[in-house]
């Protein structure tokens, strides 16, 4: 039997992942099984497991994946202009791009239980929590007070996604939630 090229395994580990991000976010991890990614990707179980040697590997790898996704919103978003601007346009985009295709469930309700919560809370100062830092200083937050403003507005916006996630397809909650974090922009880096 010929061996797969390195095209092929990075192709069949696509798949995986692929397979893997809609199962996490539409059951959760609890409910998925490594057979039944194995099934939606048309594999089997030891690939699964050669691509990423476990179920929490996996799920780590869906995770670092979602982050990307819900962090190149918030890049994209931000773009140009003025540093309050750019804060307000990216903290906007964060709800958006968390509450959608599962992100909240895999990052905010499964991520801490299945990494734990140190490995959560560093994977997330890595992925968002620098970044909501650097724009707050640019837009005018105090140094002294960059940390504990990244720290609640992090948390609002966290407890937020969450409350949407909860209401999918609810336009005036998502309409109340942005009013409300603009409202609580313009309290920490005014126009």
């Amino acid at each position: 039997m010929p061996r797969a090229t390195a095209a092929d395994a990075a192709a069949t580990a696509e798949r995986v992942l692929e397979a893997a991000t809609a199962r996490f976010a539409a059951q959760g991890f609890a409910a998925t099984s490594v057979d039944d990614v194995a099934a939606d990707a048309a594999v089997t179980r030891g690939a699964v497991y050669h691509h990423y040697a476990s179920k929490p590997g996996l799920f780590t790898a869906v995770v670092q994946r979602m982050q990307q996704e819900v962090a190149g919103a918030v890049v994209a978003a931000a773009g140009e202009g003025s540093p309050a601007e750019a804060l307000r346009r990216g903290s906007h985009a964060f709800l958006d791009a968390i509450t959608a295709g599962g992100h909240a469930r895999v990052l905010l309700l499964d991520a801490p239980a299945v990494l734990g919560w140190d490995a959560w809370r560093q994977a997330d100062a890595e992925a968002s929590a620098v970044h909501l830092r650097e724009a707050l200083v640019a837009a005018g937050v105090a140094d002294a007070e960059a940390d504990a403003t990244t720290a609640l507005l992090s948390g609002a916006m966290n407890e937020a996604a969450l409350w949407l996630s909860e209401r999918p397809g609810d336009a005036a909650a998502r309409s109340s939630v942005h009013a409300v974090l603009e409202r609580l922009l313009d309290a920490v880096a005014p126009r």
